[in-house]
């Protein structure tokens, strides 16, 4: 499947710090104005920073932004030899262009436009269609079915699952034997569904966000060991658990997508008091830490300026001692199987 190697430098010799900033893939949710608004020009800054930083991949979604995600991922690499990147994007939803939309319901600062599900055979097509124009290119590395299983769609679940499993994914997996796509997958927030689909239908990839993380193991243990069984390669997004380890000072108020509780809050402190004591960044240690896994092929950061490059690339390359994961072993912080750094 065709995403970012980690597996050696630009001399094809292993090195372990190309190594960690070849794992770093550039997540594409806040160049869709996520939670907040981003000019055009800061946007595209960003997207360029990230090609000249090193990052060689680039997520993101036709829900990122209602389309706007795309169309800045698609304006601001061009020029650039397009076999130095690669891409991945999503489909499920459609975007209606033409809606008098003037709330934030869904996360994403853009007024005029919605996104609906649609997990047909013709809204798989149409939606790639869609992707490819915006982002303009020939071809994706990595399409991804967007947000099946029953955290998103409740009782409706089994429907959707049965039309992912009958339409969706088999023409996702024309297309790739077309030579359209390079690989196809999910991308999804839960464990249940990737199991649910990994053993009824073969796929290349999975991007799994916030459940494999230096925060949690606990809801991702199945899926990472069969994906690393089955050869299914991992994208691990959201490694700040939404924000809750993003900050240098101390835990964020936000996790999940949501307000992060008391509990939650105190339990990330915890990982601020080891890594202080240990002589490590919080934020170093949740970059780096889902890197270890020999599944995982990249970690996808959401970046929304040239500074948050800059902190995502220095957070990558940054030494995280080997204390910093023994004591927070011995803190019931990190599960004792897992691979570290």
């Amino acid at each position: 499947m065709p995403v970012q190697h980690k597996d050696h430098g630009q001399s094809g010799k292993p090195d372990a710090g190309h190594v960690r900033l070849a794992s770093l893939a550039f997540g594409g949710a806040p160049a869709g104005n996520l939670y907040t608004g981003v000019d055009d020009a800061a946007a595209l800054a960003a997207i360029g920073h990230a090609w000249g930083e090193g990052i060689r991949h680039f997520d993101t979604a036709p829900y990122y932004g209602y389309g706007l995600s795309e169309t800045r991922i698609g304006d601001a690499l061009q020029g650039i030899e397009r076999s130095s990147y690669t891409l991945s994007t999503k489909v499920g939803r459609l975007i209606d262009t033409a809606h008098g939309r003037h709330d934030r319901a869904d996360g994403f600062a853009v007024d005029g436009r919605r996104a609906y599900f649609d997990y047909t055979r013709d809204g798989i097509l149409r939606s790639l269609e869609s992707s490819i124009r915006r982002l303009r290119t020939e071809r994706i590395d990595l399409l991804l079915l967007h947000d099946i299983g029953e955290l998103t769609h409740g009782p409706r679940h089994p429907q959707v699952l049965a039309q992912a499993l009958d339409e969706a994914l088999p023409a996702m997996a024309e297309l790739r034997d077309q030579g359209v796509v390079g690989g196809i997958g999910l991308g999804v927030n839960e464990e249940a569904v990737c199991l649910e689909v990994m053993r009824r239908f073969p796929l290349d990839a999975i991007m799994l966000a916030g459940r494999y993380t230096l925060f949690e193991q606990s809801h991702s243990k199945s899926v990472m060991a069969k994906a690393q069984a089955d050869g299914v390669k991992v994208l691990v997004a959201g490694p700040y658990n939404s924000g809750l380890l993003g900050a240098d000072a101390g835990p964020g108020d936000t996790y999940d997508y949501a307000p992060a509780s008391p509990a939650i809050k105190a339990r990330a402190q915890r990982f601020y008091d080891v890594c202080a004591r240990t002589g490590a960044s919080v934020g170093a240690a949740a970059l780096q830490f889902p890197m270890a896994h020999p599944a995982v092929t990249n970690v996808v950061c959401g970046l929304r300026s040239t500074a948050e490059v800059d902190s995502a690339v220095e957070r990558v390359r940054t030494s995280v001692p080997a204390a910093t994961w023994t004591a927070l072993v011995e803190a019931g912080l990190l599960d004792a199987e897992a691979p570290t750094p």
